[in-house]
Formats: structure tokens, C-alpha cells, sequence
């Protein structure tokens, strides 16, 4: 066995260890809990108390944080709420607002029960706790205020943070107080979808126009804690919850969660049913981490809404990991455990939707106004930007025009160097070196007879004073009166000249 083989082996049993370690049983069992709301008994319970990472579930608490301080009066549900550039900066899902861009609380609560944005719930959590410090901390006492004794807050969209835990049994107490506290506040839980501006979003509840007496609540995903959803049904005028945590898809978890309902209407709520208050406290510290499990990277990354894939049993490892107790109904096995069945299986088609407008700003003609002001303020930006990237270009083909200019002229410059200093005549010697006189002629000179001897004036000047004659008549000239000279002398002593 190699080297490699043998690190592999030891680091997957490594691995197995520390999986089986972390649950006694060896497995995860995922919470799923039915209660009827009126009474507070449980229906059924599978894990109800095991902490659990919530998602965006999380949005529930921060709802009810809001509209209780709209029933003290500390708000109204036209405050206005201010997304500050941290709550801009969220990741999705979001609604992309600009930083300063207000809305009514009314507006945005819709939005992050409908759309989940995770920018608009980080906003209010701002806006009514000053910071979201602040708002954890309203969060935390209203959870133990009305009876959560597993959860535990620290931002108000849910998105991963380790510290930040609930339950199944915690959720069934928060949408019983939702329900319970807030009666006008009902249809919030139950909007199809929300209209913003041309664009309609859809609630990413799949059960909502699906199953027969679905009113809401809100679903959730990380990869960390697999797909949840608290939902609330109504039939014959009772009203049932039901919490499904740590589904591998959106489809199997909507599966799951009609299964329960269909199981808890049919049931009754006996005298010597379990209450919410009186289930057991688990026996597990922190909440498994479903990551490996459920955002494999083999895969695309799953998505809290459209039908989606049902998990099928050909992952050994996530079934054997997401175990469950034996359960005595056939409609509990087949919607806990068995994949493989929920498969070929599907919801009806979704009803039509009813989008319900929302907006920026206090009322639709400011929101119109900001929209269109927003949308002036992007196409100038985007026509700076344009003119800002034509400028550089146009400088650097500038610059590399001239870089090439500069290198031509470089380059006549040195080959004209090289020409002159190939055709450089050789130095010219002087006189007196050993070298040939400027005024020097190639030609050897001949002496002329009749040459004027050292001392005499030269004929040639008397001659050119005379006017111009040829050699031969300057010569003889010379001759004619050097011989005729003494004779001169000789007759004209005492005359004046």
C-alpha cells in the first residue's frame, strides 16, 4: 500500500471518527415538530429540542421584535428605515438598495417576509436598535420574554454566524406568539409575492398555494443548516404548525413538511398530550454542521426556492448522517426518512400569484420619484464611467503614437550617425610634417625662362597693371625692356622723367 493510499485511508477514518463522535447514536436527527396552535400540544416531535442553525427563519424573531415595538409605540409602521452601506453590503438574497434609500417598516417587513432580503432586515435592525448589537440584544430578551429557552441572536437575517442557534420547539413558541400577539399582523405571513416597481418576486414558501389551508410562514437556508421552514395551517378553523430543519433540498422539505400536515389534522390533541413547555431538553451542545451534506461541490449550489431535486438514498454517507428515530406512521416514515419515495412525487401546481405592491420612500409617487432619480444618477455614472474608459484609451493610443514617433526619429536619428561617421574623409596633414601643402598641385611645376631673378619686381604685376596679355607676350615684354633699359639711362640725364 502506498504512502498516498495509506494518508487517504487514515484521514477518512479520521474523519468517520469525528462524525460519530459528535452524535451518540452516530447520526443527526433533523428536527421536525407539529403542534396545534390554540393548544400548545404536540402532535409530534422528532428533535424538537436539538439546537439548530435557523436561517432565515431568523426573520420570524426579527418581525415580531418590530411589531412589538409598533404595539408599545416606540414606531409606527410608516417609520421610515434607512439602509445604512453595511446593510447595503449584504450578500443575497437582497433587494440591491443603495445606501440612504429609506422605506416604511410596513414596506420592509413585507419585503424580508416575502422576499428574504437580507439587506432590508439588516436595515431594520439598525434602524431600530441603533446597531445591530443593539437589536441582538432586543432579540435575545423578547426570546426569553415569551418562552424560547433554546435560541440564541446575533444579526436579524439569519445568514451564517456560528453563535447564533434556535430550535424546532423555539420556532413553535415564536409563530404561536406571531399568531397570538399580533392577529392583524396575519396576512404578513401569507403574501404570494411582492411587487417592486416592474419586477414581481415570489415567496419562497413552496407550500404557499400548493397545500390546501397554508397561510405562511417563512422558509430558510444555509448550507451549514439545510433547508428549514416554519409553516402554519388552517383547516376547519384549526390552525397547525409545523417545523421541518435540515432538508437537503427545498422539494423535499415542502414533501416533508404536507406530509406532517396531513398527519397532524389527522390527529387529535389528547388530554394527556405533550405541551411545548413540557418537552425534554436535548442532549446535544451545539448544532451539527450540515455543509458536507448538503452543499456538496460536486453539485451547484442549492437555492431556497423552485422545485429543486428531492436527495435520493445513493449518498450513503448523508443518509447514514441524517438518521431518524423508528416512527409508528407510514405518512411520518415516508416524509422523515424514506427519499427514495418522495422522488416520483410532487405538490399540485402553484396557484396564481397576488403580488402585493411595495416601495421606497413614504408613499408610491416618492418611491417613483427616488426610482427615477436613482435611475438618472446610475446612467450618468455609467456615462462618466464610458467617457472616463474612452479618454484613457484615447491617452494611451496617444502615448504609444508618440512613444513610436520618439522611436523613429531615435532610430533616423542614429542611422545618419552611422552614415556620417562611415563617410568621414581621413585627416589632412599640414606643411612641414611630412605632408602635402594645401595650395599644392598635382601637377610638377616647370620654370619658365626669362624669370625675373631675386630682387626685381615681377613682370606679371606690370603687366596686369597694363592690362591683360597672354604669357608669351608678358615674357617678351620682360625681355624688350630689361634689354632696352640701359640705353634709356644714357640719353636722358639732365630731362625731368
Amino acid at each position: 500500500m502506498s504512502n498516498r493510499i495509506l494518508r487517504r485511508l487514515t484521514l477518512g477514518l479520521a474523519t468517520l471518527a469525528g462524525l460519530l463522535s459528535a452524535q451518540a447514536a452516530g447520526a443527526v436527527t433533523a428536527p421536525t415538530l407539529v403542534v396545534e396552535v390554540d393548544s400548545g400540544k404536540v402532535l409530534y416531535a422528532q428533535g424538537a429540542t436539538d439546537p439548530w442553525y435557523p436561517a432565515s427563519i431568523t426573520k420570524l424573531m426579527t418581525a415580531y421584535v418590530a411589531l412589538d415595538l409598533v404595539r408599545q409605540g416606540k414606531v409606527s409602521l410608516d417609520s421610515l428605515i434607512t439602509v445604512s452601506a453595511a446593510a447595503a453590503a449584504e450578500p443575497p438574497s437582497k433587494m440591491g438598495f443603495r445606501p440612504g434609500t429609506q422605506l416604511t417598516l410596513d414596506n420592509a417587513l413585507k419585503i424580508i417576509m416575502v422576499k428574504s432580503a437580507n439587506d432590508v432586515a439588516w436595515a431594520i435592525g439598525e434602524t431600530l436598535g441603533g446597531t445591530i448589537d443593539g437589536f441582538a440584544d432586543m432579540m435575545n430578551e423578547t426570546a426569553r420574554r415569551i418562552g424560547m429557552r433554546e435560541s440564541r441572536w446575533y444579526n436579524p437575517n439569519g445568514l451564517p454566524d456560528p453563535r447564533q442557534w434556535t430550535s424546532a420547539r423555539d420556532m413553535a413558541v415564536l409563530g404561536r406568539a406571531l399568531l397570538r400577539d399580533f392577529p392583524d399582523s396575519h396576512d404578513l405571513f401569507s403574501i404570494s409575492a411582492i411587487q417592486f416597481g416592474r419586477a414581481v418576486m415570489a415567496n419562497h414558501n413552496g407550500l404557499l398555494g400548493r397545500y390546501a389551508g397554508v397561510d405562511g410562514m417563512k422558509t430558510g437556508f444555509i448550507c451549514a443548516g439545510g433547508f428549514n421552514v416554519v409553516a402554519s395551517a388552517n383547516r376547519n378553523g384549526r390552525r397547525i404548525l409545523t417545523i421541518v430543519m435540515g432538508s437537503p433540498s427545498a422539494r423535499e422539505r415542502d414533501l416533508k413538511a404536507a406530509d406532517l400536515f396531513d398527519y397532524g389534522f389527522g390527529q387529535s390533541a389528547g388530554w394527556s398530550a405533550q405541551t411545548l413547555d413540557a418537552l425534554p431538553a436535548s442532549a446535544i451542545a451545539a448544532p451539527p454542521d450540515m455543509r458536507p451534506y448538503i452543499c456538496d461541490r460536486k453539485r451547484p449550489m442549492p437555492v431556497d426556492e423552485g422545485p429543486g431535486p428531492i436527495a435520493g438514498t445513493a449518498d450513503n454517507a448523508g443518509a447514514q448522517f441524517l438518521g431518524a428515530a423508528g416512527l409508528s406512521s407510514p405518512a411520518l416514515t415516508m416524509a422523515t426518512l424514506n427519499g427514495a419515495a418522495l422522488r416520483n412525487r410532487a405538490l399540485p401546481p402553484r396557484a396564481p400569484l397576488q403580488p402585493i405592491l411595495v416601495w421606497i420612500g413614504r408613499d408610491p409617487a416618492e418611491g417613483q420619484v427616488m426610482l427615477n432619480e436613482q435611475a438618472d444618477a446610475e446612467k450618468a455614472a455609467a456615462t462618466a464611467a464610458r467617457t472616463a474608459k474612452l479618454d484613457a484609451a484615447k491617452a494611451k493610443r496617444e502615448a504609444a503614437q508618440d512613444a513610436a514617433k520618439r522611436k523613429r526619429e531615435a532610430a533616423l536619428a542614429a542611422k545618419a550617425q552611422a552614415k556620417a561617421v562611415a563617410g568621414k574623409p581621413a585627416p589632412k596633414a599640414t606643411a612641414g610634417r611630412g605632408g602635402v601643402p594645401r595650395s599644392a598641385s598635382a601637377y610638377t611645376a616647370v620654370e619658365v625662362s626669362g624669370m625675373p631673378e631675386a630682387g626685381h619686381k615681377p613682370a606679371a604685376r606690370a603687366t596686369h597693371k597694363a592690362g591683360r596679355a597672354t604669357p608669351a607676350k608678358t615674357v617678351a615684354a620682360k625681355t624688350t625692356a630689361v634689354k632696352a633699359k640701359p640705353t634709356a639711362r644714357k640719353s636722358t640725364d639732365t630731362s625731368d622723367e
